[in-house]
């Protein structure tokens, strides 16, 4: 029987993916990677934005065609869109033949089973609020196999105005300190060399479990891991981030310089009207203590452009913002108006075109400022997890000539969000090494870099 997969959405919906996945096969079932020969469709879907919502529906819709065109039996929707809208997906797509939510991924396999049988299932929380899934699963990793991404919690706390995750994931839940450890190794085993941490907040971890957060000794005991070379550390809430966290980024070897710290804006104005639990003062604070302990720390962060009752003395303050604090890695998104939402309901919504300018205007000045960076960082020696070979064709792009070109990533860089360094040589360098290389020039984003014997 032949399971097709499609994971939509971010990085901890993919960690979703990848325990279903294991699930699946261990029930025997055959994973495919060609949607016409399968059997059942299974769809993780994303509904965090509207563009996010727009994108997991008209994947649903193309997967039913299969149904006419294939030999497809059924077609399971999983994931955010199935926990918050299921009774509309069975009234009005009638392909779907089962929904499962964020807090019922275990039950796949007998969904599969019911869906064969002909039956209809609908396996979702009507709260999300049921403890998170502990039951140990062999995970698929989709990554490429030297990266994983490690979800260390699940739901939020936060309830800013314009985000639906709590109703949809529930209050913030620790995974236990020792099971996201065995999880951790057995990706170890297999060949993982860089882990990233991720939740909806990863700074709050271990304070529902244990009264206190506990992010630093979970880190000192991920850095005793053997074959783990690198962490990550995503989602960390600036107001959330503590002396002991920077002194344990600041003195772990294994631990990268880099942190991704999601602000949203640096006006107080829509801060407040964001729920956010920072000033900007509080914010300018928290970067210069950040990099007077870690001086080469690679900072990155989110904002969102048109926020209602955005001003254009608001938006102009956070372009001063963005050009003072000159993030190493920044992206922009537009409000989003979510249902469900206190933002939903304020005045002085924003006309789209007016978001999109203002984000362009910011995206237009990071990229100045990216650009900048890129190129301070030539004659630097960095490490470099190689990924793979830059294709021939993409080769002249970047000016170099013809022959083995690897493309890496630095601490620096996270992956499918940040940049990376390509590495000429004629040497032989495997998919997974830990390499060094001296950055010899800078392609906007993008580094090159020369191969230290």
């Amino acid at each position: 029987m032949n399971i097709f997969f499609v994971s939509l959405g971010c990085d901890k919906n993919l960690v979703d993916s990848e325990i279903m996945l294991g699930i699946i096969k261990e029930y025997g079932f055959t994973i495919t990677d060609e949607e016409d020969k399968a059997d059942i469709i299974i769809v993780n879907t994303c509904c965090f934005i509207n563009d996010a919502k727009e994108e997991s529906i008209n994947t649903i819709l193309e997967m039913g065609q299969y149904k006419k065109t294939g030999i497809l039996k059924g077609l399971i929707v999983t994931g955010c869109l199935a926990q918050r809208y299921k009774e509309d997906i069975l009234n009005e797509i009638p392909e779907v033949d089962a929904v499962v939510g964020t807090k019922r991924y275990e039950e796949i396999a007998t969904v599969i089973e019911d869906v064969l049988n002909g039956s209809k299932s609908v396996k979702v929380e009507e709260t999300a609020t049921k403890d998170i899934q502990t039951e140990k699963h062999k995970r698929i990793n989709t990554t490429g196999g030297y990266f994983s991404y490690l979800k260390i919690a699940e739901g939020c706390n936060k309830y800013c105005t314009y985000c639906i995750i709590p109703k949809i994931r529930g209050n913030y839940q620790s995974r236990p300190m020792e099971e996201v450890l065995e999880e951790a190794k057995d990706l170890a085993d297999n060949g993982v060399k860089e882990l990233i941490l991720v939740a909806q907040e990863t700074t709050l971890y271990g304070k529902d479990l244990f009264g206190e957060k506990k992010l630093p000794e979970l880190l000192r005991e991920l850095c005793k891991i053997e074959g783990i070379e690198w962490i990550r550390i995503l989602y960390c809430y600036p107001e959330e981030i503590t002396k002991e966290l920077i002194e344990v980024i600041k003195t772990e070897k294994k631990i990268c310089h880099y942190l991704d710290m999601p602000i949203q804006h640096a006006s107080d104005n829509v801060l407040k009207k964001m729920g956010r639990r920072t000033s900007k003062a509080e914010l300018i604070q928290k970067v210069a203590e950040l990099r007077k302990e870690i001086p080469d720390i690679a900072l990155r962060t989110t904002l969102i452009t048109g926020f209602p009752g955005e001003t254009e003395e608001d938006h102009e303050e956070l372009k001063s913002f963005v050009e003072e604090m000159g993030f190493d890695r920044l992206g922009v998104f537009t409000y989003s108006k979510e249902e469900d939402t206190p933002a939903a309901k304020m005045p002085s919504q924003i006309k789209k075109a007016v978001k999109v300018k203002r984000q362009k205007e910011i995206m237009a000045l990071q990229q100045k400022i990216a650009f900048e960076k890129a190129e301070e960082k030539v004659g630097n020696r960095l490490k470099v997890l190689i990924e793979g070979k830059l294709p021939e064709e993409a080769i002249e792009e970047y000016g170099m000539e013809a022959g083995n070109v690897y493309i890496g990533r630095t601490y620096m860089d996270a992956p499918n969000v940040d940049g990376y360094i390509f590495v000429p040589t004629r040497a032989e360098i495997m998919s997974g090494e830990i390499i060094e290389a001296v950055v010899t020039d800078a392609k906007g984003y993008d580094l090159i870099g020369e191969l230290v014997n």
